[in-house]
């Protein structure tokens, strides 16, 4: 029976917060996830657009920091009150909202071995958000697939 919690290691990647000058959320380690995603939400209550961009680096520190190697897929719902269906966005290695004020959610699926540079040590990854307004307001979560289910997954924040 597949269980969230022994399956998937949910991470807080950002908090809910205003996005102004734009934030870097914490950077987690894939060495031990078969896949990733990132999941978006944001409050857009200023017609500004907010751009998304994943990072990989070599550590949990954010040593090395540097945009995928390849493009990542990526779905986007940019008016959460009227419908919950997701829609395919073109492949990319960033995403920008458009600028209406609505409630929205964008979720890139990140697969290691095929997007990071993991010849040169890339196995941690981050979601950026570019600068905004204050008015926007931007959180995220990290969904690691476990390549070894367990009731006690290890951690993601540390190498």
């Amino acid at each position: 029976m597949l269980t969230l919690v022994e399956h998937f290691n949910v991470v807080e990647a950002l908090h809910p917060a205003a996005d102004a000058a734009g934030r870097t959320s914490r950077y987690v380690s894939l060495k031990n996830a078969h896949r990733a995603w990132i999941v978006v939400h944001l409050d857009q209550g200023n017609a500004a657009t907010v751009a998304l961009t994943p990072k990989q680096a070599t550590a949990v520190a954010g040593t090395g920091s540097k945009v995928l190697t390849a493009a990542a897929r990526i779905w986007a719902n940019e008016d959460e009150a009227a419908a919950d269906a997701l829609a395919r966005q073109a492949d990319a290695t960033s995403f920008t909202t458009s600028a209406a004020l609505k409630h929205k959610r964008v979720v890139f699926e990140i697969e290691p071995a095929a997007m990071l540079d993991l010849a040169g040590g890339f196995d941690c990854i981050a979601i950026t958000t570019g600068a905004s307004h204050a008015a926007n307001i931007t959180e995220a979560s990290f969904y690691l697939e476990s390549r070894y289910p367990a009731a006690a997954l290890p951690s993601a924040i540390v190498d």
